[in-house]
């Protein structure tokens, strides 16, 4: 495992990774995560490095340790800062599907004049560009722009959490979000992705997220394969 630039503890990184993979149903519901020595192997961490890293997931309440059964997973939800209703991908790992996020390029970008990003955050922005597989085929293309107040961006801290868990550790806390939803055709570089036409129509969300002062830190706009699966919003009660 690539340590992270942002100096966080080892064990702090391993369990950030572990439960994305549990809230992405990588690990799912009520069977158990890799062993110890299995964790060590991969992260390339000492012993104390991992069960430091299990027992804060025990703490978080996603897992349980049994004597002699392993680590079982009890919980794949998490409560969201910015909303009481469950992440869409949430939702999809409860019906038993599986999720994998891929980061396809992080990098500033100078944003063309007229554009979205060029009135939003100036002559240049950071750029993120992720699918999101479901069940092994891509389902979402995401492209991200963010503000430089971001910070630096390293394409290695991306891999394995959350953008907005990244956004947490440059101390940027988010205080709401936008969500515009409309249907369009996506731009080539999505449908080369996603593996549609032209002429296919495609869910289409458009974010804004704001920090806890109101300042617009990110945008971004994503592509959904509904032909794959319907976008779903669970209303409790």
């Amino acid at each position: 495992m690539k340590r992270s630039r942002n100096k966080r503890p080892l064990y702090v990184q391993v369990s950030n990774i572990l439960r994305e993979r549990i809230l992405h149903g990588v690990y799912p519901l009520g069977t158990n995560i890799p062993s110890e020595p299995q964790l060590e192997e991969e992260f390339q961490v000492s012993k104390i490095t991992v069960r430091n890293a299990i027992i804060e997931l025990v703490q978080e309440g996603y897992v349980e340790k049994g004597s002699g059964k392993g680590t079982k997973v009890i919980r794949n939800t998490s409560a969201s800062k910015l909303s009481k209703w469950k992440r869409f991908t949430e939702i999809l790992v409860e019906e038993g599907h599986r999720i994998h996020k891929r980061v396809m390029r992080a990098e500033v970008i100078r944003a063309e004049e007229g554009t979205a990003p060029c009135r939003l955050f100036g002559a240049s922005c950071l750029c993120i560009e992720r699918v999101y597989d479901l069940d092994g085929s891509p389902y979402i293309h995401f492209t991200h722009y963010l503000s430089h107040q971001a910070g630096a961006l390293d394409l290695s801290e991306l891999d394995g959490q959350s953008l907005y868990e990244w956004l947490e550790e440059q101390n940027i806390e988010l205080g709401q979000y936008k969500d515009e939803f409309a249907v369009a055709t996506a731009p080539p570089a999505a449908r080369a992705v996603l593996g549609v036409g032209a002429d296919v129509p495609l869910l289409r969300r458009s974010r804004y997220s704001y920090d806890v002062n109101g300042t617009l830190i990110e945008y971004s706009v994503g592509y959904y394969h509904t032909a794959l699966h319907s976008y779903v919003v669970n209303y409790d009660g």
